[in-house]
C-alpha cells in the first residue's frame, strides 16, 4: 500500500515503529513521534492520533512485468531475500468512504474480476488474465454508463460493449469504449484472518 505522507500541509518523515498492532505494521514519524497503523493508514498514538493519512492508487505486479511495460523506471536496489508471504493466502482490501470490503485472492484468480460495489461506487476487483500474481482495482462508472468487467479469452472485456481493456492501466484498447480509461482506485493486500481487527464492519466479497 503507498499513503500520502501530508498531514495537514506537514511533510511526515515516517520509519518502522518495530511493533505490530492488529498483526500489522506500525510507523512512527520524526517530528511528533505519533505511532500510525499500516492497514489504516491513521495515527493510532500520540499527538496526530485520528489523523488519517490518504491512500493512493496501485497497481501489484511482478519487478519483470512492470520492468517491461515501463522500461525506464527507476527503482531501490536493496539486498533482500525471497519473501515468505503467498499471494494466494491474501485478500485484497477496498476501503471508500466508511465501508470496506474484502476479495480473497483464490477466488479472483479463479473467476478474474469482482464487480461490485464499494461506498456506493461500482468498482471492478481485476486479476491480470495472463499474470495470476497481477491485480489493479478500477472504478466501472463512466460518462456514459457503467462496465461490467470479465475475463474471456484471456482478455479483459466489458460484457455490455465487447469493449477489450488493458488490464493494468484500464484503458479501452478496442471496442465501442476505445480510448477511454477506468479510474484506478486505491487497494491493498491483506491476511483475511485480520480483516475483521481493523475493519469489523466490513465484508468479505463471495464469487
Amino acid at each position: 500500500m503507498v499513503h500520502r505522507r501530508e498531514v495537514n500541509g506537514q511533510i511526515l518523515v515516517l520509519g518502522n515503529h518495530g511493533a505490530l498492532w492488529g498483526n500489522a505494521m506500525t510507523w512512527w514519524d520524526h517530528s511528533t513521534g505519533s505511532i500510525w497503523s499500516q492497514p489504516l493508514g491513521e495515527a493510532i498514538a500520540g499527538p496526530l492520533k485520528g489523523e488519517r493519512l490518504d491512500l493512493l492508487p496501485v497497481t501489484f505486479t511482478t519487478w519483470d512485468a512492470w520492468r517491461t511495460a515501463h522500461p525506464h523506471t527507476l527503482a531501490l536496489d536493496a539486498p533482500a531475500g525471497d519473501s515468505g508471504f503467498d499471494f494466494r493466502d491474501m485478500a485484497i482490501v477496498v476501503e471508500l468512504g466508511t465501508e470496506a470490503a474484502a476479495y480473497r485472492v483464490p477466488d479472483l484468480q479463479r473467476v478474474g474480476v469482482a464487480n461490485d460495489v464499494v461506498a456506493g461506487l461500482e468498482i471492478a476487483v481485476a486479476v491480470h488474465p495472463r499474470d495470476p500474481q497481477q491485480w489493479t482495482v478500477f472504478s466501472r462508472r463512466l460518462e456514459n454508463g457503467v462496465v461490467e468487467l470479465a475475463v474471456t479469452d484471456g482478455e479483459l472485456v466489458d460484457l455490455g460493449t465487447g469493449t477489450v481493456w488493458e488490464p493494468t492501466r484500464g484503458l479501452g484498447l478496442d471496442g465501442p469504449l476505445a480510448g477511454q480509461v477506468l479510474g484506478t482506485l486505491p487497494a491493498f493486500t491483506a491476511f483475511p484472518g485480520d480483516f475483521d481487527t481493523f475493519w469489523p464492519d466490513g465484508r468479505v466479497w463471495q464469487p
